[in-house]
This record gives structure tokens, C-alpha cells and sequence, in this order.
């Protein structure tokens, strides 16, 4: 029985991580806002849970080293969107991940209304919120929620066996 619930929580992460990328697409090509860097890194865990998930789901193997590595994916998911969300409200420094590519040295005018066309967005910049939050937010605790998941279902895998 433990089996098919462990299948059911991977097929629902699998489903949420399908439809938190869609929607991040969406908001970036249709509703134009422009992510910063840390934005698109913070979609790179739920592309690598998506594989995952999709191994251990055909192989219908590996299910306990999933969920360790689905843990470690979405804690180290947590870190990334939390650095971001200091970053948005101001008491961490943007780094070198945020780094504005403003370092050109072209000057010429052709070069200088291309980089005016291109706007690169700062991190700290918040272009897009739903109910007053950044994306960000959001994403600290979704990520933090699904690892805290994923290890408890690790954690009782083989009781539950």
C-alpha cells in the first residue's frame, strides 16, 4: 500500500513541477516579464526533479535514492530562492550571479541602443507578485514544503516497505 502512495506523492511533485515551469514560461513569454538570472537558475531544480522523478517512474527502480536526491534538489532549491529573496528585500547584496553584463567595452552607438533594447533586470527588481509576494517567496516555501515531503517519505521508506 506504501508503494502506491509513494507513487501517488512522486506523480504529484512530478505534476507540480511540470506546472510551476509552465506557469514560470508563461509569465515570462507571454505576460513579458523579463526574469533576472536568479529567477531562471531557480527553475533549473524543477527541471532536475522532472528527470528524476521520470527515471524512477519508468525504470520503477531506484525509488529510495530518488527521493534522497529529490530531498537534496528541493533544499538546495530552498537556498537558492531564499539568497533571491534577500536580495528582494535588501538584506543580502546581489553577487555576481546578477551581474547586469554592463561591462561592454563597445561604445559605439549601434552597441549602446542594443543594450538599451536588451533591459536586463536586476535581481532585487520585483516584476512580477501574486497576493503582494514575489515568485521568490513563493518559491522558499514550496521548496522547503517538497523537500521536507521527499524526506520524510525517505525517512520512512522502509518501514513503510
Amino acid at each position: 500500500m506504501s508503494k502506491i502512495k509513494n507513487k501517488t506523492i512522486l506523480n504529484l511533485i512530478l505534476l507540480f513541477c511540470i506546472f510551476a515551469l509552465i506557469a514560470a514560461y508563461f509569465i515570462q513569454y507571454v505576460l513579458k516579464h523579463q526574469p533576472c538570472n536568479l529567477c531562471l537558475i531557480e527553475r533549473i531544480p524543477y527541471i532536475f526533479s522532472i528527470i528524476v522523478i521520470s527515471i524512477c517512474l519508468f525504470t520503477k527502480k531506484f525509488e529510495k535514492l530518488s527521493l534522497i536526491i529529490l530531498s537534496l534538489i528541493f533544499f538546495s532549491a530552498t537556498l537558492i530562492a531564499f539568497y533571491h529573496f534577500g536580495i528582494e528585500q535588501g538584506f543580502i547584496k546581489e553577487s555576481l550571479v546578477c551581474d547586469l553584463n554592463n561591462n561592454s567595452e563597445d561604445l559605439s552607438k549601434e552597441a549602446l541602443l542594443n543594450q538599451l533594447k536588451e533591459a536586463p533586470v536586476s535581481c532585487k527588481d520585483v516584476t512580477f507578485k501574486v497576493f503582494g509576494l514575489s515568485l521568490a517567496s513563493f518559491n522558499v516555501f514550496i521548496s522547503l514544503l517538497l523537500g521536507v515531503i521527499t524526506t520524510k517519505l525517505f525517512l520512512t521508506y522502509e518501514k513503510n516497505r
